[in-house]
């Protein structure tokens, strides 16, 4: 086994029995396990791993793993999610512009993306607000009215 396979192992098993709140306290943990690495290695094993970062119902963030497979896996976590971290949404020419909670952006962006909607060329995320490219006006509209259903 590869030392970044064995450090993945580890990192999976870190996030699975703790709740792990940053990249500090994983790096910390990874360290008390005998692997010293550096913040940018620790987020390229984050991204490889497709660890995120989500908030739970008290507003504090965690690693977890996403959920994989197909679209109908992605549309259940994205209907449990979205009540959640959505805030609100708004269009402009082919885009929409969706406001998430502290930290929702990157697990929304995630899951419409697994979704891979028809209208959706792609999504950008930053930390509370997610762009959603559409292909068309029409396919704004769309996006728009699926999105709305969620906010409460």
């Amino acid at each position: 086994m590869s030392d970044k396979t064995a450090r993945h192992h580890a990192i999976r098993d870190i996030v699975s029995s703790h709740v792990v709140a940053s990249q500090e306290e994983l790096r910390k943990q990874l360290a008390r396990r005998g692997w010293e690495v550096t913040q940018s290695t620790l987020s390229r094993d984050l991204r490889e791993l497709r660890l995120a970062r989500i908030p739970d119902n008290q507003g504090q963030a965690r690693y977890t793993f996403p959920e994989n497979g197909n679209g109908d896996i992605a549309l259940a976590r994205l209907e449990r999610m979205l009540p959640e971290l959505l805030v609100g949404v708004e269009g402009v020419q082919v885009l929409v512009v969706a406001r998430t909670m502290k930290s929702g952006a990157q697990p929304v962006a995630e899951a419409l993306d697994q979704l891979e909607w028809p209208d959706v060329a792609g999504t950008i995320a930053g930390d509370d607000t997610v762009l959603i490219i559409c292909r068309s006006t029409d396919g704004r509209e769309r996006v728009l009215k699926k999105l709305r259903a969620y906010i409460r």
